[in-house]
């Protein structure tokens, strides 16, 4: 094995462009970690915001962006258990994932489910793990429930829509297009509403009201969102994308009994990480391999167009997830 591996790195903050291939060391696994030979790693929102300057990656975590991937267990560090050199896995990374090499603990892998490639593998960790300890840990959704996922087509609105249909909920999304409302009607939602036509608030309103909602914009939808809540209805937050400073009056959440929470998953700590991978190989990875749900893929770049990829997913033009061919 060689001693150092292609790797992209941020050179400075700033847009796409400042991606750029570099080499770096090869890691080395600590105790409890593994190192993965990287397939595929997935591209995320978060990579953007680290890339930007926005989101710094925890202590002890690699300064590479990139928080999941699929490929191979190449190296097994000491007290690890369950995997050998050669298993194919998908992981949930700290960080490192637009490299040839990454490591994590090994607690953060799941083998690959029957019969998907390694490409879709890719898919999976970042949006199971935030739709399921987002929707099903945090936000208690039950059959019957009505549910609400903003940005219905991507990476995670078509893993809510689909986790949550096959759970017996009514789902209902955003979307910005008719093309992606398409989607997400065909991917199971009853019904898809194009923001730039349509209220989501008075559709909501008018079936009773949301139950759940998940949502990832922030902004000013974070007081359209407690107006469309049914009594007693929770909000689960993961995100703002166009800010998380509003105003908002709480008096409502008092009268009517709501539940306004949320949570990153990056930060949590690696027990934490591991329960909700646990929770995964239990819950949901049978339903992947029955082909019950599936990752909706957009499009897939070589490892050195990252910046490529970057500007794509920015450019908010796709659907489902953009992953790197490493």
């Amino acid at each position: 094995m060689s001693e150092t591996m292609n790797a992209v790195e941020i050179t400075r903050p700033g847009g796409p462009e400042v991606l750029q291939m570099t080499r770096r060391p090869m890691p080395r696994p600590r105790t409890g970690e593994v190192v993965i030979r990287v397939a595929y790693a997935g591209v995320n929102r978060p990579d953007a915001l680290q890339r930007a300057g926005l989101y710094d990656p925890p202590a002890g975590a690699s300064d590479l962006p990139g928080l999941e991937a699929s490929g191979e267990v190449a190296a097994i560090g000491a007290g690890v258990s369950g995997w050998a050199v050669g298993d194919a896995v998908c992981a949930l990374l700290p960080g490192g994932g637009y490299a040839e090499y990454v490591a994590t603990p090994a607690a953060h892998c799941l083998p690959v489910p029957k019969g998907m490639a390694l490409k879709q593998a890719a898919c999976l960790p970042e949006t199971y793990y935030t739709v399921w300890s987002n929707v099903f840990l945090r936000g208690h959704l039950k059959g019957g429930e009505r549910f609400l996922v903003h940005g219905g087509s991507s990476g995670i609105g078509t893993t809510a829509i689909q986790l949550a249909g096959v759970f017996g909920a009514r789902v209902f999304t955003t979307a910005g297009s008719d093309e992606k409302c398409q989607v997400c009607r065909d991917l199971g939602a009853e019904r898809a509403i194009n923001y730039k036509t349509d209220d989501f608030v008075d559709v909501l309103r008018a079936e009773g009201g949301a139950n759940l909602i998940l949502d990832m914009v922030g902004g000013d939808y974070l007081p359209r969102n407690v107006r469309c809540l049914a009594d007693d209805g929770r909000l689960v937050q993961i995100a703002f994308l166009q800010g998380s400073r509003v105003e908002l009056n709480f008096a409502q959440v008092m009268m009517r009994r709501l539940t306004i929470t949320g949570s990153t998953l990056r930060p949590q700590s690696d027990l934490a990480k591991a329960r909700i991978a646990d929770e995964l190989r239990a819950h949901v990875w049978p339903l992947l391999e029955a082909g019950r749900v599936a990752p909706v893929m957009d499009s897939s770049y070589p490892l050195a167009e990252a910046a490529a990829a970057h500007a794509h997913m920015e450019s908010s033009s796709h659907i489902g997830k953009i992953v790197l061919e490493v």
